[in-house]
């Protein structure tokens, strides 16, 4: 059995992903893994797959260009070589299936599943149908057992990395927190002046504190991590995915937004204070599988509207969450990281 799996967007979509991807893969011979070029650092990562493709696919990306019939082509060229009996379409519950399943019915695959609320036609053998409110991880996974796959024994159902990947730095003082200001969207950034104090706070309590950030945020992460008297250890654009993924492992927390590191920090195990503008309903998109505390307004007025930029003054949902409230999270996830020291202020207990 040859089977492509499609998720043709983001980085984070690709890792919650991974359950349904083992599925299948424990039910092929090969598994193809058709991602996007945002996606593809995770999908590389990501266990039982043997093969990664690559597309930009104009009717997922959020910055599209134009539909090009010669791309349209290389893709359908590209499937029809692989000679795929099954393919599954994952995507996210805005998104549509069918272009998709247009282009891989023109390949020549002959079968195709995926989650479709329209009317699919020809273009699905399996339209399969889902309850919307439960976690992404959990409704990719239906979808693939759905269409013949089956998590092996012992697999908890879990975000995942490969075993190979993911091993802690051994040079960074431990124990520490990882703080990840940047987002993928400025509707679901946390003020990087708060979390500039609340880096100063975790140290007063005894923790070291690690700022990572990718190479277009190195300015926010030089502001978070050069706090008074601080000796923030400011990692931003110094680390690819795989290494990211290192110092997300050995972290006794992060402290992240709604963004792809997030499910990073899970797929590797680790705590996570969630910093979660509800833009997206937070059921199907908090931190999955991991001890976790969300914080923010998740009744705000931006509830559910999907939006990139936040509609609404002051961005209350987020503007609500203090660096206090981090530092509580942290030592709920956590515990208290140095005996005899007041939690909150890091003073001597008496």
């Amino acid at each position: 059995m040859r089977t492509l799996a499609v998720r043709l967007d983001s980085l984070g979509d690709l890792l919650v992903t991974g359950p349904a991807l083992r599925a299948l893969a424990a039910t092929s011979d090969h598994l193809s893994l058709l991602c996007g070029p945002v996606g593809r650092p995770a999908a590389e990562l990501l266990p039982g797959v043997d093969e990664v493709l690559c597309w930009p696919a104009p009717w997922i990306l959020a910055d599209p260009g134009p539909v090009d019939p010669d791309g349209v082509e290389e893709l359908r060229a590209m499937v029809a070589a692989g000679r795929y009996d099954r393919a599954v379409v994952f995507t996210s519950f805005h998104q549509s299936a069918l272009p998709t399943a247009l282009v891989l019915r023109l390949a020549g695959v002959p079968w195709v599943g995926a989650i479709s609320v329209d009317y699919p036609g020809s273009l699905l053998d399996l339209r399969h149908r889902v309850d919307e409110d439960v976690p992404e991880p959990e409704r990719a996974l239906s979808l693939a057992v759905a269409s013949g796959g089956s998590l092996p024994d012992g697999d908890d159902g879990r975000l995942a990395l490969r075993d190979d990947v993911a091993t802690p730095p051994p040079h960074l003082p431990r124990p520490y927190v990882v703080l990840h200001p940047g987002t993928s969207v400025p509707a679901r950034a946390w003020p990087a002046e708060r979390f500039r104090s609340a880096g100063v706070q975790l140290g007063e309590i005894g923790y070291h504190v690690v700022v990572t950030g990718g190479p277009d945020e190195t300015e926010l992460t030089a502001y978070v991590a050069d706090g008074p008297d601080s000796d923030v250890l400011d990692l931003g654009g110094l680390l690819d995915l795989e290494e990211l993924a290192g110092v997300l492992a050995g972290a006794d927390a992060v402290v992240v937004g709604n963004t792809g590191p997030a499910h990073l920090a899970a797929a590797v195990g680790t705590p996570v204070v969630s910093l979660y503008a509800p833009t997206v309903p937070a059921v199907r998109w908090a931190p999955y599988g991991v001890p976790r505390v969300l914080l923010g307004d998740q009744e705000a007025p931006c509830r559910d509207t999907r939006a990139r930029a936040c509609p609404v003054a002051g961005h209350p949902c987020l503007t609500s969450v203090t660096p206090h409230d981090v530092v509580t999270a942290v030592i709920e996830l956590c515990g208290l990281p140095v005996p005899g020291t007041d939690r909150l202020t890091g003073r001597n207990a008496s």
